[in-house]
């Protein structure tokens, strides 16, 4: 194997079962470039992001029910975060050749590999490339979400889903866990819905790794199971897990969909806000509603939030009642909050005398509101004072 590259040896019933290796995307693949739309430009800035699968060997005493399949989609589940702290980059797409006339590449299309066509039959021989008319079978995986818009460049890589792609890669071990202020400190006082008898990981081991797998990136219950399987034994100790094995899925799943999801938020939005000082910062304050969560003759559900500006935290929400409104779920929403110093910003909406005397009385923040034509008194207020005719940093600009 040339360049940047890894093997693995997979084991199975504690037995050597399957070897892999990967290295660096080949150079010329006409059938990959067109799937992903390179020019030879953009291929050469983000070759160093696509890894090949130039090994992959089952060993002969290896038996199992789809044991092949399942070695591979395990491999693929650590190979980028194994790649970021071997190279100091991640990969983003897998590629692998299987040669028609002897394979049929059926672990590859099992793990939900993608069959691009044949390649145009040449191999590379010395430095110069040779045509031998044994063309190959092209599948490509790609391993994060949206692979083939950021190796195009769609997505700049400096921006949010760069950060996205570093959070993948956090560090567990620098998380506030335990202690005073820890996120089990918080997570232990959750009621547990479930009957003690059978229970293996307490309320709160199971709940911290649901959030910092989510932390993480992880937007499913299956994938919330996988992030914490792969963990290292040791950090599964620190979350609380007995013989350093995570929960499964099925715990998970069960757990989440017994709890009362407005008391988890609140204790994790708590977490988050003691984690992410506000003050001096731009809180916006904004209600959406879930896509998706129509039930029947049941309305949507609506949530208003509070987003930290700069970091994107959300530090707290709340659910609008069926028959409020967002204006009055704004002391709900705040009322655990230290707001000291904070700038709350938001819509129209928000603008009431209300609101902003709870603010500025009893949260000691500050406000910015947008005032528009359907307050035309306020609006016409603002408009007599002239403000433009003096800085707001001057002393009268009160």
């Amino acid at each position: 194997m040339v360049g940047e590259s890894i093997g693995y040896v997979a084991f199975w019933e504690d037995r050597a079962a399957a070897v892999l290796g990967w290295a660096t995307g080949t150079l010329h693949n006409a059938v990959r470039d067109r799937f992903i739309g390179w020019d030879e430009a953009a291929k050469r800035r983000g070759l160093h992001r696509v890894v090949g699968n130039v090994r992959f060997l089952m060993l002969p005493e290896a038996r199992g029910h789809s044991l092949a399949s399942r070695i591979l989609a395990t491999n693929l589940r650590r190979l980028s975060r194994d790649w970021q702290e071997r190279y100091g980059h991640p990969v983003w797409l897998a590629e692998t050749f299987v040669d028609p006339t002897r394979f049929r590449g059926t672990c590859y299309r099992a793990s939900n590999w993608l069959d691009l066509g044949l390649t145009q039959g040449w191999s590379r021989s010395g430095f110069r490339y040779e045509r031998h008319d044994r063309p190959k079978r092209v599948f490509v995986y790609p391993l994060i979400r949206r692979a083939v818009e950021r190796l195009c460049g769609v997505l700049p890589c400096a921006s949010s889903a760069e950060r996205k792609e570093v959070a993948a890669m956090l560090d567990v071990e620098r998380l506030p866990l335990r202690g005073e202020g820890g996120l089990f400190e918080l997570l232990g006082e959750v009621a547990d819905p479930r009957k003690r008898r059978g229970i293996r990981h307490s309320v709160a081991t199971v709940l911290a790794l649901g959030t910092c797998a989510k932390l993480c990136g992880a937007r499913s219950i299956e994938a919330i199971a996988q992030w914490a399987e792969d963990l290292p034994e040791e950090t599964l100790r620190r979350f609380g897990c007995r013989r350093g094995r995570a929960p499964s899925e099925p715990t998970f799943r069960r757990l989440f969909g017994r709890l009362s999801p407005g008391e988890l938020d609140r204790r994790v939005g708590t977490w988050l806000a003691r984690r992410t000082p506000i003050e001096g910062k731009g809180v916006a304050i904004d209600g959406k509603t879930v896509r998706g969560s129509r039930d029947g003759e049941e309305a949507a559900v609506h949530l208003v939030g509070a987003v930290v500006h700069d970091e994107g935290v959300v530090v707290a929400q709340t659910r609008v009642a069926e028959k409020g409104n967002e204006i009055t779920s704004v002391e709900p929403l705040l009322g655990g909050l230290d707001m000291e110093g904070a700038v709350i910003t938001g819509d129209a909406i928000f603008t009431q005398k209300d609101i902003a005397s709870y603010l500025v009385e009893q949260k000691n923040a500050d406000y910015l509101f947008t005032v528009k034509d359907n307050q035309p008194t306020l609006k016409q207020d603002i408009e007599d004072l002239h403000l433009e005719a003096f800085p707001p940093s001057g002393q009268n600009a009160r």
